[in-house]
C-alpha cells in the first residue's frame, strides 16, 4: 500500500502547476463552506441567547390549554389563578435541572405623555427573576436608568425608539390605558425607570415592561398570563419538557408547553433561511472542485496514456489503473482539504482578533461578525471533499483502463 501511495504522490507533483491549481481550488472551496458554517453556527447561538434570555422566553413557558387559540378573547378563563400559579411553580421547581419559574404577564394598551400617545406592549414581569433570566445578557443591551425593582412599582421601563416619540425618558412621567380583563378601560400613572434598546428595529417602537404586580393592577386581575422556566442547560429543553407536562397534568394543572424554539420569532425562519444558503454554497463548490479534479485527471491521464499502457501490458489490471488514479483523487481532495484547513484557521484568527462589524436585518445595532470555530463539520467536510475529489478522478479513470493495450502504447 506505501508503494501505491508514493507513486499516487509522485504523480500528483508531476506537473506541479496544474495540481496547485487544483488543490487551491479545493482548498478555497473548504474555507469557504466551513468558514459560512462556523458564522451559521455563531448565528444559531446568537439566536438562542436573544430568544431565551434577551426576549426573556425563558426555556419553557406553561400557558392553559387553549390559550393560544382563544386566550385574547376570553382572557381569564386561560389565565392561571394565583393558587394555581404558586402550585405550578411548587412542582416545576422541585426538579433539579430547572433554575426558577417565574409568572408573567402582558399588557397591550395605550401610552401617553399628556400630548402625543401610541400604542404599546408590555411584558409584566417578576424583577428579581426577569434579572437572572436575562444574566450576562443584560450587558449586551444596558439600561440607561434604573431596572424595574419591587420598591417602585408603578417604575416602569421604555424602549428607545417609543421614548423618543413620546419625549418619555428617565425620571419623566406618563399614563397607561388599557382594559381590564372585564373589559372596562384602566389608566394608571407610571414613571419612567429606563430607557432600553431592544435589539430589534421591529420591537424598538412599541415594547415596555412593567413590575409584574403593577401589570396585575393595570388589568385588575390576580392571575397570571404564563410561567416561564429556566433551565440549567438548553440541550435539556425537550426532555423537561415532557417529564414537567406529565408532572404538571398529574398534579391536577391542565395547560400546554412550549419551547423556546417554538416561541420565537426569528429562529426558526432564520435557520431554515441559513440552511438553504448552506446547501446553495456547498452545491456551487462541490461543482467547482468535482470540475477541477476532472479535469486535472483528464489532462494527467491523456498525457500518461503510453505510462498507462506499459503498466497495463506488465500486467496490471483495469481495477489497479482505476485505484492508481482515485488514491491520486483522495490525495488532491486530502492535500487540499488541508490547505483550506490552514486557509480557514488564519482567516479565522484574523476575525477574533479584528472583527468586522455589520447590522443584520431586523437587528437595531452593528454587531461583530463572529466565526466559530466548529471542529466536527472541519472532519465532515474533510471527509466530503476526499470522497468527492476520488469519485471525480474515477470518471476519466475508468475510461483510461478501458483503453487498448496496444493503442496506448502507441500513443504520441
Amino acid at each position: 500500500m506505501m508503494k501505491w501511495l508514493k507513486l499516487a504522490v509522485r504523480n500528483i507533483f508531476r506537473n506541479k502547476r496544474r495540481s496547485f491549481v487544483t488543490l487551491m481550488a479545493i482548498g478555497v472551496g473548504f474555507a469557504s463552506i466551513s468558514l459560512f458554517q462556523g458564522y451559521i453556527d455563531h448565528v444559531y447561538y446568537g439566536l438562542r441567547v436573544i430568544a431565551i434570555h434577551g426576549e426573556g422566553l425563558g426555556h419553557l413557558r406553561v400557558n392553559k390549554v387553549g390559550w393560544q387559540e382563544k386566550g385574547k378573547l376570553e382572557p381569564e378563563k386561560y389565565m392561571f389563578s394565583k393558587e394555581e400559579t404558586q402550585k405550578i411553580i411548587k412542582l416545576v421547581t422541585e426538579e433539579n435541572t430547572v433554575i426558577l419559574a417565574t409568572p408573567q404577564i402582558q399588557v397591550t394598551g395605550i401610552v401617553t405623555n399628556g400630548i402625543a400617545s401610541t400604542i404599546f406592549i408590555a411584558q409584566g414581569v417578576v424583577p428579581k427573576d426577569d434579572k437572572t433570566i436575562k444574566g450576562t445578557w443584560a450587558s449586551f443591551l444596558p439600561i440607561k436608568g434604573q431596572t424595574l425593582n419591587d420598591e417602585k412599582l408603578y417604575g416602569i421601563e421604555i424602549a428607545e425608539d417609543l421614548s423618543n416619540y413620546l419625549s418619555l425618558t428617565q425620571d419623566k412621567e406618563g399614563v397607561v390605558m388599557a382594559p381590564t380583563l372585564s373589559g372596562q378601560m384602566n389608566a394608571l400613572d407610571v414613571k419612567i425607570n429606563g430607557v432600553y434598546n431592544t435589539g430589534s428595529e421591529f420591537s424598538n417602537d412599541k415594547f415596555m415592561r412593567f413590575n409584574f404586580y403593577f401589570a396585575q393592577s393595570l388589568l385588575d386581575t390576580q392571575s397570571a398570563e404564563r410561567i416561564v422556566i429556566l433551565l440549567k442547560d438548553w440541550e435539556d429543553t425537550e426532555r423537561m419538557r415532557t417529564v414537567l407536562l406529565a408532572k404538571l397534568k398529574a398534579g391536577g394543572i391542565d395547560c400546554e408547553i412550549r419551547t423556546w424554539e417554538d416561541l420565537s420569532l426569528f429562529f426558526s425562519k432564520e435557520k431554515a433561511f441559513l440552511r438553504v444558503m448552506f446547501t446553495f454554497l456547498f452545491s456551487i463548490v462541490l461543482v467547482i472542485v468535482v470540475m477541477t479534479t476532472v479535469n486535472t485527471m483528464g489532462m494527467a491521464i491523456l498525457e500518461r496514456t503510453r505510462e498507462i499502457g506499459t503498466l497495463r501490458a506488465l500486467g496490471l489490471k483495469r481495477r489497479g489503473v482505476s485505484l492508481l488514479f482515485a488514491l491520486e483523487g483522495a490525495l488532491l481532495g486530502f492535500f487540499g482539504s488541508v490547505m483550506g484547513l490552514i486557509l480557514h484557521t488564519c482567516v479565522w484568527t484574523i476575525m477574533r482578533i479584528y472583527p468586522p462589524k455589520y447590522t443584520p436585518p431586523g437587528i437595531a445595532m452593528p454587531i461583530d461578525l463572529v466565526v466559530h470555530m466548529v471542529p466536527w463539520m472541519l472532519f465532515i467536510l474533510l471527509f466530503c471533499f476526499v470522497l468527492f475529489s476520488m469519485f471525480a478522478a474515477l470518471i476519466p479513470a475508468r475510461r483510461a483502463a478501458k483503453q487498448n493495450i496496444v493503442d496506448s502504447l502507441g500513443h504520441v
